[in-house]
């Protein structure tokens, strides 16, 4: 499968830029969210905010970013059935053929002694893990 489009998002950042560099050189799209789409963005590659691509923003304080159909409808539309195809077209939802995430450092953050309930909730991760089991879910 020709990869045309990855969404980046990651916490731990390390390498990404390098790795999203490869990307854009192979003529991959990028679409990325926050803090990593600016990231990418100071480091001179085009890149799409995944608010633009959903037509949403980021609400609830960047709790809700990627839980959208045009993220999820993108990564789990079956490539082999023309009636996905044709349901993510009629929806304007594009491929998503690359994922690359990393989740938000729970196990670190709550190993901490100053560790408050406030910082570890804020350490649950939703959207990683919803698009980790998405693209799993039509790797293939």
């Amino acid at each position: 499968m020709k990869v045309s489009r990855a969404l980046i998002s990651v916490s731990d950042k390390t390498g990404i830029v390098e790795f999203a560099q490869s990307l854009a050189a192979a003529g991959v799209a990028l679409l990325s969210t926050g803090g990593t789409s600016k990231l990418l963005r100071e480091a001179g590659l085009a890149v799409t905010d995944v608010s633009d691509h959903t037509g949403s923003p980021e609400i609830l304080d960047g709790r809700v970013k990627t839980l959208h159909p045009k993220v999820h409808g993108g990564l789990l539309a079956r490539r082999d059935l023309a009636e996905h195809m044709q349901t993510i077209e009629a929806h304007g939802i594009e491929r998503i053929d690359l994922l690359v995430v990393n989740l938000y450092p729970f196990q670190q953050t709550i190993a901490r002694a100053d560790c408050t309930l406030e910082e570890a909730i804020e350490n649950i991760d939703i959207g990683g893990p919803a698009m980790v089991r998405a693209a799993a879910k039509n790797h293939g």
